[in-house]
Parts: C-alpha cells; sequence; structure tokens
C-alpha cells in the first residue's frame, strides 16, 4: 500500500477533495490530520476516517492565519512524531471584474488561497528539509493554466499557486523533499455555490446561472480527483492535471497562447 504508515496533513478537508484525499490516505493505511473552519464538516470526515482505524488529528483552521499554520504544523509532528505530506487545498472563490473587484474581497482571496498555501508550505518545510523526505502538495485550478473574465483575483491566485510550486520544486531537487503543483479542472464540489458573487462571470450571468453552469461542466467527483493526485504524488509529479477539460484546456493554451480566449468564448457560448 503507497502510503502505508505515512502522515498527511490536508487543510480543507472539511468537504469536497480535501474530504477525499483524507478518506483515500487512511484506507491505506495513512494518519491524517485535518484542518478546516466549517467545524461540523470537519467532524463529518474525521466519523468517517475513524472507519479505517488510522490517527486522526482534528483542528479548526483559518489558514490566512500564518501563526495558526505554523502551530498547527507543529502540532501535527508532535503528535505523530512525523509529516510525510501537506496538502495545501483549503480555497475560496470570488467572481468579479478587475475594474470593480473591491480591495477587501480581494485580500481576503488572496490571504486565503495564495498565502494560505504559502504558510502551509514552509511551515512543514523545515521538518521535510530535517527528514530529507516529504512531499509539498499545492492545489491551484485549471484556472492557474488558463485566464477568464470575471475571474481575475481567482486567476491571481491559482496563477501565484503554480508560479510559487514550480519555483519551490526546482529549488528541492536533489533535496529528497518533492513539490506538485495541482490543477483540476471542473470538479464536482461546493465552491461555486460557495463563491463570492460580485458581477457575471464569463457568460454574463448571474449566481444562480453560473452554479447551474458549473454542475453541467463539472464532470469529474472528488473521489477521481483524489485518486489522480495520489497516482500523481507517488510519481512525484510536478504538474498534476485533473480532467480530460484540464487536459484539454491546457494543450490549446500551450498552442495557441494568445487566441485561446476566442475558443473559450465559444465554449461558453455553449
Amino acid at each position: 500500500m503507497r502510503f502505508n504508515g505515512k502522515v498527511a496533513a490536508i487543510t480543507g478537508a472539511g468537504s469536497g477533495i480535501g474530504r477525499a484525499l483524507a478518506l483515500r490516505l487512511a484506507s491505506e493505511g495513512c494518519s491524517v490530520a485535518l484542518s478546516d473552519k466549517n467545524i461540523e464538516g470537519l467532524k463529518e470526515t474525521a466519523e468517517l476516517v475513524a472507519k479505517h482505524n488510522v490517527g486522526c488529528l482534528q483542528s479548526e483552521l483559518d489558514v490566512s492565519d500564518r501563526e495558526a499554520v505554523e502551530a498547527w504544523a507543529q502540532d501535527v509532528v508532535k503528535e505523530f512524531g512525523q509529516a510525510d505530506y501537506v496538502f495545501n487545498n483549503a480555497g475560496v472563490a470570488l467572481v468579479d471584474r478587475a475594474e470593480t473587484i473591491d480591495y477587501d474581497d480581494f485580500h481576503w482571496l488572496m490571504d486565503i488561497n495564495f498565502w494560505g498555501m504559502v504558510y502551509g508550505s514552509k511551515a512543514f518545510l523545515p521538518h521535510f528539509q530535517e527528514r530529507k523526505s516529504g512531499h509539498i502538495i499545492n492545489v491551484s485550478s485549471l484556472f492557474g493554466l488558463i485566464a477568464v473574465p470575471g475571474q481575475s483575483a481567482y486567476n491571481a491566485s491559482k496563477f501565484a499557486i503554480r508560479g510559487f510550486t514550480e519555483a519551490l520544486g526546482q529549488e528541492l531537487d536533489g533535496s529528497g523533499v518533492y513539490a506538485s503543483s495541482v490543477h483540476p479542472g471542473g470538479i464536482k464540489t461546493n465552491i461555486a455555490r460557495n463563491a463570492r458573487f460580485v458581477n457575471g462571470g464569463p457568460d454574463g450571468g448571474g449566481h444562480s446561472d453560473m452554479i447551474k453552469n458549473f454542475d453541467h461542466i463539472a464532470k469529474t467527483t472528488s473521489e477521481q480527483a483524489a485518486d489522480v493526485i495520489l497516482k500523481g504524488v507517488e510519481k512525484k509529479k510536478k504538474r498534476i492535471l485533473i480532467g480530460a477539460d484540464a487536459r484539454l484546456l491546457d494543450r490549446i493554451q500551450r498552442l495557441m497562447p494568445e487566441k485561446y480566449s476566442g475558443f473559450l468564448s465559444l465554449l461558453f457560448k455553449k
């Protein structure tokens, strides 16, 4: 079993991909340190993990709080004696145009999506380097590969995750510590429902329209996403694409770096 006897720390473990990762890892004998601001969701995940009879630590955590994230990392190592993986998965969404976006909303999103990932990476990095073993997995997005209107802030955060993680991975070459950037396409989670919606997205519709469209195009389940992530981690891949949509649009962006937006416009109209 790939992850038997290991320890994984997961942010955003109260639902979606974070929960699916926790359950898949636990099923393989991996102890898990679960964190989330959603206490009820966190408890539900822990109850499901308990069925696998592995170590489990629950922590209410705001990933935008650097001191809290650093304390959490210390708690994980103290509880289990080690940490082998950190999955920086917690994230939020915001729909607004660059010209109208409120600075407070922009800071809110970047504090969680970008800085939360930085804090999680740096909090566990010294432990990994001391052991000369470990893996940092940072969840970016398909929107860390392509840009779309109405998502300037979200794009900024996800492109930043990709850039940070790719540079970190190069810095870690030969150290025994690895870094992976994860790019999910449409995943069946609640991120669209929970998004802060201010101004219309690429199709110009309202929040309910966005949710409907998201549900229509989101073909990959959280469980399938977790499987792809863990296979990528096992192979120590630096970039992990999830879903046919992510793979297709990644290719299109590479082939047409300046013109892919036209293809996206046709896609959203359909």
